[in-house]
């Protein structure tokens, strides 16, 4: 039984009641997994969430096939069928929204000016990492990026979720931005889309709008090879 994923359709839920529907106290750790959680298990470069299942300190959550576990701390385990209420940590969760959404500002900024597409990424609670295929880069490159990313910051640009078929995101070419990446092989793939910067498949947790974010500051840009140069940034409250 795959584990319905409530933060795809609402990341800004702390809070639900689930059945539990595995348990495993072993050399994997103490692991919890439910019918449909609120906790995002890391994935896509973003860290997962933290929280608690009733009692329970929720430390870590990892998704297989299709199943999301929940590993818990010391504590009496939960048994199978049993109704819990789940919380995640607001704050940890919010900021790798305001992180996640600053990444796609970044990639849509530089994709829209540049035509330049992503070679990798990570990210952790306000702040993060991007690689863009350029060679070489473009002169005066940190300081005008940093400066556009915050101007669509203070666009306040909306920010959507939607869902796409399979077959038509194959067709939709505007949705893959990396170079290595496909459209994912679901039935159903989630749509990410910043009102007239970026729109991409995205499985991730971002926030309502970009105003939200805050502010980004680039950290630094570095040369990880010949056509491969990483983008560091950070994100910040407003002044």
């Amino acid at each position: 039984m795959t584990t319905t994923k409530l933060f795809l359709t609402d990341a800004y839920r702390t809070d639900a009641d689930a059945c539990v529907t595995g348990v495993t106290d072993d050399e994997n750790g103490r692991r919890v997994s439910l019918d449909e959680t609120i906790f995002y298990a890391t994935s896509g470069g973003q860290q997962h969430d933290t929280g608690r299942i009733g009692d329970l300190a929720v430390t870590d959550v990892a998704e297989r096939d299709g199943i999301i576990w929940h590993t818990v701390s010391e504590g009496s385990l939960p048994a199978l069928g049993d109704r819990v209420t789940m919380s995640i940590d607001w704050p940890r969760r919010h900021a790798n929204m305001r992180t996640h959404t600053a990444m796609h500002i970044l990639c849509g900024v530089i994709w829209n000016e540049y035509g330049v597409q992503v070679t990798g990424g990570n990210m952790e609670p306000l702040s993060g990492r991007m690689d863009f295929n350029f060679d070489p880069l473009p002169p005066g490159f940190k300081e005008s990026v940093e400066a556009a990313i915050n101007a669509e910051i203070e666009r306040d640009r909306a920010i959507s979720v939607s869902f796409l078929s399979r077959g038509d995101a194959v067709l939709d070419h505007d949705l893959v931005r990396t170079a290595t990446s496909r459209v994912p092989d679901v039935d159903e793939i989630r749509i990410v889309d910043i009102d007239g910067l970026d729109r991409q498949a995205d499985g991730g947790t971002h926030v309502r709008s970009t105003a939200e974010v805050g502010r980004v500051q680039i950290t630094k840009v570095e040369n990880k090879g010949k056509a491969n140069k990483r983008v560091r940034l950070q994100v910040l409250d407003r002044d």
